[in-house]
């Protein structure tokens, strides 16, 4: 007879269990929770920053270098995570517009038309607003970059958590919108935030990924093979002076997101899989914990409004990015053949307008290279990116609650099945058969009232008669 089995000890930060793993793992991959890991980092990153003071530990922590010198490579922690950790989401932003090219909306002119103007227009006006605030205000026009993205991870977990009565079309409209403008945001950082160029390392970056798409087409499988040769291409492309996010980029658009037949997902389905998770519970956090720690107080706050980029980055959020998605979406579906889905009204894509206000990740780190140099504006900016993306949340949040509640409402009145005939009641509303049976069943409701109400009058009639004769009897005589 075999021992039973003694059950063995959970140790202090060990190992997960499988089933664990597995259930982290899902949860990372919701746009939820990744949101709220962004949030929570973002936090921690104003109280630890606010708390250690100008010259405390979130400042020696941020500016401590380390790696190889001699590759060009001894980075500081934040430039790590602006440069390294922030190439993973980018890969997997990569590998989302690849899908959405290859298989989803993108992929019929007609459906992407609207998303895709919508997001070159809320780059162009949030671009435009910064340009003509700061200009007007004497301030530099650097920072004009900052507005123009949005951060795709936030914006999903907010609707995420607001809609859940919202339809789909909602949800796929913002997700088109954000990865076209996540491309758009990457080649203005490559255009516009690339400084002397390397051509050796360059070349050896693009010779990496032509050997990186060579070893896809021939299916060639292993991380052993390809993780060391996309850290080869990451640091080419870093040496080259161009952004070395944009390797995480070339990378993910090089996977296969179609399928073969037999294949229950594609390379690339795989793939962003296996990666999401470390991108929405790694990289993303560590990039906002070093890169929102700013010093917050009443007269920063402030300073926020009254310094022409600052003002400009808020109102480009704010105002540039919700004048410019509705504008430029109504305009299309006004002047072409475009049409807005069927699911969708126009409050709701004013709505999201409003949530494509929130430009976090990608704003951060377009204003770090804006003002590079500067760490004073670079930390106003950073500010005014937080002030502008709470304030877009906040408004998103109340006119997505009121679209939810009317959706809701309508959802509920669709499911309603009062005849208990498994169908809706919607769709019985021309069957004879159906307003009999209502009228059964208003019937029997009619008839147990009318038996409620017959009894609830003899109880009262028997108290009556109790309370009465009780009262006779106190006062008669002795």
């Amino acid at each position: 007879m075999t021992a039973p089995r003694t059950p063995t000890p959970r140790k202090a930060l060990g190992r997960l269990s499988l089933p664990e793993r597995t259930f982290v793992a899902d949860a990372l991959r919701t746009e939820t929770v990744g949101g709220v890991l962004l949030l929570l980092a973002a936090v921690a990153a104003l109280i630890w920053a606010n708390i250690s003071g100008p010259h405390g530990s979130y400042e020696t922590v941020s500016h401590f270098h380390f790696g190889v010198d001699a590759l060009g490579l001894n980075l500081s922690v934040a430039h790590w995570a602006a440069d390294g950790l922030l190439a993973v989401f980018f890969f997997v932003a990569g590998v989302e517009l690849k899908r959405e090219l290859v298989a989803g909306d993108l992929r019929d002119p007609k459906a992407a038309m609207l998303p895709v103007v919508a997001a070159l227009c809320g780059m162009a006006v949030p671009a435009l607003v910064y340009t003509l605030t700061s200009g007007a205000g004497g301030g530099s026009l650097a920072g004009w970059a900052v507005p123009t993205a949005t951060d795709i991870a936030f914006a999903l977990a907010v609707l995420a958590v607001i809609g859940t009565s919202l339809p789909s079309a909602l949800r796929a409209f913002l997700l088109t919108l954000a990865v076209v403008d996540d491309l758009f945001a990457i080649l203005i950082i490559a255009v516009f935030f690339t400084d002397d160029l390397d051509f050796a390392a360059l070349g050896g970056a693009f010779a990496g990924l032509a050997l990186f798409w060579l070893l896809l087409r021939k299916g060639v499988r292993g991380w052993y093979v390809y993780v060391p040769l996309a850290l080869v291409v990451w640091a080419l492309m870093y040496n080259s002076g161009i952004h070395a996010t944009i390797a995480g980029v070339a990378m993910g658009l090089m996977l296969r997101c179609h399928r073969h037949e037999g294949e229950e997902r594609s390379p690339g389905e795989r793939v962003e899989h296996l990666v999401r998770p470390l991108s929405a519970g790694l990289a993303v956090p560590l990039f906002a914990l070093f890169s929102a720690g700013v010093a917050i107080s009443g007269e920063a706050l402030a300073d926020v409004f009254a310094q022409p980029e600052t003002l400009g980055v808020v109102l480009g959020l704010v105002v540039g990015k919700t004048l410019g998605i509705f504008g430029g979406t109504w305009l299309t579906a006004r002047f072409t053949r475009a049409s807005l889905s069927d699911d969708l009204a126009w409050p709701d894509v004013f709505a999201v307008a409003t949530l494509a206000g929130i430009g976090f990740t990608v704003s951060l780190l377009i204003g770090e290279l804006a003002f590079e140099g500067d760490a004073a504006m670079t930390d106003s900016v950073k500010a005014a990116v937080i002030s502008g993306s709470l304030i877009a949340t906040a408004v998103a949040t109340v006119l997505l609650r009121i679209r939810n509640a009317k959706y809701r409402r309508l959802t509920e009145d669709e499911e309603r099945d009062e005849d208990l005939s498994g169908v809706p009641d919607v769709y019985e509303q021309d069957d004879p058969a159906y307003h009999l049976r209502m009228a059964e069943i208003h019937e029997r409701k009619a008839a147990e009232h009318r038996r409620l109400a017959r009894e609830k009058a003899a109880e009262r009639d028997a108290l009556a008669e109790v309370t009465g004769g009780a009262g006779e009897e106190h006062h008669g005589p002795a």
